[in-house]
């Protein structure tokens, strides 16, 4: 094999191993040269932009072709609804195992913490600020951009959904006179994706730097410190992967293993970069060749990133019992399931807030007013490893949101699936193609 065909194949078919190496290699570097590390920062947060640019766009163009080729908008409305209740169950479900595995392996039981002697400072006193502000109902509010232009511009993907859907309906409604704009929109989100194929060449750059800083900024020490917490949370979410989302995908007809397999490119970057929404354009790509129609993939991933936090609701219920235990503070059956029925509500519309996971966990604190909100500060340290595990946990939840609807829907091509998945060289399905727009 020569040099080029070699470099060609590390960045397109065999991305998966370049950025697998870049992990380990920039996880070396920040554990040898942990300023160097540091410093590598503006690396993967400047990939990670590059990405999220571009998701808007996708999401406009995804889902105003989409249902403009949905047929009646009934159809849209269904799938909304079956979508919202896959999020529902599958995230209680997350809760659930949180506080369940914590009040059966209790690591916070230990350290006999007394909240008078912390004090909220640095980035942790953000996040407890943006939680006083807020409300159980801000989620609902924020779905409502200040104008049609800044939906796009402020990244939020609550708004994105809600505009696109408006135009997209509106398109419909106009009959023959928007299907031209339809297929331009169409030919629009084709260039687009072009250039997040372009993009990607640099996902081995983009986890390098993200994975050197989060070694070099929080190293061994602050893992050790917390080693137990950490260990039971990622042992957690991989067993919560396999068995939950493995019972998902046999409904689907399908093997989890290979769907894992399937999508280890994306599984990778998340890894690399604690960051699963960079990979939405590309996951809703391969969801459609895997036999999952665009009009479903279109509305369900989107909005799987709004109310499909399972990492998110795993990690609710893990880090409240174990500040909970770490204050010696014993919480009842019915005061655990009042927190759960709060994070219920807090853990929906998250999508574009950054360090979300930390302001709602703050915010339900601060509401509830059992468990000291000032116990952040015991876990802030490691919550960068935290939340690797909670973007591949999400991701897991996305991958088989619109596989699932698609079954529920009987619109999901299992038999192309599974070639696909044993590795078949197939073309893309007719409705993921431009010239699949109804035209007049």
């Amino acid at each position: 094999m020569s040099v080029r065909s070699l470099l060609r194949s590390a960045f397109t078919t065999k991305l998966y191993v370049t950025v697998l190496v870049a992990i380990v290699a920039g996880g070396v570097l920040g554990l040898a040269a942990p300023g160097v590390g540091a410093s590598l920062e503006p690396v993967g947060t400047g990939f990670i932009g590059l990405i999220q640019m571009l998701i808007a766009p996708v999401v406009f163009c995804t889902i105003v072709t989409g249902i403009a080729s949905a047929g009646e908008l009934t159809s849209v409305g269904r799938v909304g609804v079956k979508a919202l209740v896959y999020f529902e169950v599958v995230t209680t479900i997350a809760l659930i195992a949180g506080l369940v595995v914590m009040d059966v392996f209790r690591p916070g039981s230990t350290l006999h913490a007394d909240p008078a002697s912390l004090t909220i400072s640095g980035s942790a006193e953000q996040y407890v600020q943006r939680a006083e502000s807020t409300h159980w109902y801000d989620f609902l509010l924020n779905i409502i951009p200040n104008g049609v232009v800044s939906a796009f511009t402020e990244g939020n993907v609550l708004q994105v959904l809600l505009v696109s859907i408006l135009f997209a309906v509106a398109f419909k409604v106009m009959g023959p006179a928007g299907e031209p704009i339809v297929r331009g929109v169409a030919r629009v989100g084709d260039a687009t994706f072009v250039v997040i194929k372009l993009v990607m060449y640099l996902a081995p750059l983009g986890a390098f730097g993200a994975m050197a800083y989060t070694t070099g900024k929080f190293g061994v020490t602050t893992l050790v410190s917390l080693g137990s917490f950490v260990l039971l949370f990622w042992t957690s979410g991989i067993v919560f992967c396999l068995l939950v989302f493995g019972v998902v995908a046999r409904i689907c007809g399908l093997r989890i293993l290979k769907l894992y397999r399937y999508f280890k490119d994306e599984l990778l970057i998340t890894l690399g970069t604690s960051n699963y929404e960079v990979v939405m354009p590309a996951l809703m790509r391969k969801l459609t060749h895997l036999g999952a129609p665009k009009q479903i993939v279109g509305l369900v991933v989107p909005s799987g990133y709004a109310f499909n936090g399972d990492g998110v609701c795993l990690y609710l219920g893990f880090a409240s019992l174990f500040i909970a235990q770490a204050f010696d503070v014993e919480m009842s059956l019915w005061q655990q399931i009042g927190l759960l029925a709060v994070f219920m509500i807090t853990s929906k519309g998250s999508a574009g807030v950054a360090g979300a996971g930390f302001v709602i966990l703050a915010a339900t604190l601060n509401t509830t007013a059992v468990v000291p909100v000032v116990g952040i500060m015991l876990i802030i340290g490691v919550d960068r490893f935290m939340s690797i595990m909670r973007g591949l946990v999400s991701l897991s939840g996305q991958i088989m949101g619109s596989l699932i609807v698609s079954r529920w829907e009987r619109r999901l091509d299992v038999d192309r699936a599974r070639a696909v998945l044993d590795g078949a060289d197939l073309p893309d399905p007719a409705d993921a193609r431009p010239d699949a727009v109804p035209t007049a």
